[in-house]
């Protein structure tokens, strides 16, 4: 499994990377593997709010439908709308196919580095 040091990762198994004030979220690998192969991907609308520890969106793989759980609060300001066509992007390249940004962020107390998120993955 890959988890990038620049990293922060929730609980739920999403991934944040600061870009300046906007938070880009994203599913991890372990995330990514655990779901297999990914088929649909429901994503939110600009502008929704996004609150910490609750779903934005699902992802719907091969095995089963899985809640997109937020690891921060905030307005989200972009939406890969790439990945409602290609939700495949997610298996291929986990930490490039990112699923929101947001904006305005709070609720980042909860964030794990990416040694900490190992420990908890590799934990079950």
């Amino acid at each position: 499994m890959n988890y990038p040091n620049e990293l922060k990762y929730s609980r739920d198994h999403e991934w944040v990377r600061m870009e300046g004030d906007i938070a880009v979220i994203g599913i991890s690998d372990f995330a990514q593997d655990a779901l297999g192969d990914v088929v649909f991907v429901n994503l939110p609308q600009e502008g929704d709010a996004a609150t910490a520890g609750e779903a934005f969106g699902d992802v719907e793989s091969v095995k089963a439908v899985s809640d997109l759980v937020s690891p921060v609060s905030g307005t989200i300001c972009a939406v890969n709308e790439e990945l409602l066509d290609a939700p495949e992007r997610l298996n291929e390249d986990p930490y490039g196919a990112w699923l929101i940004k947001v904006e305005g962020i709070t609720g980042t107390e909860e964030l794990l580095d990416a040694a900490d998120y190992q420990a908890m993955a590799e934990q079950g």
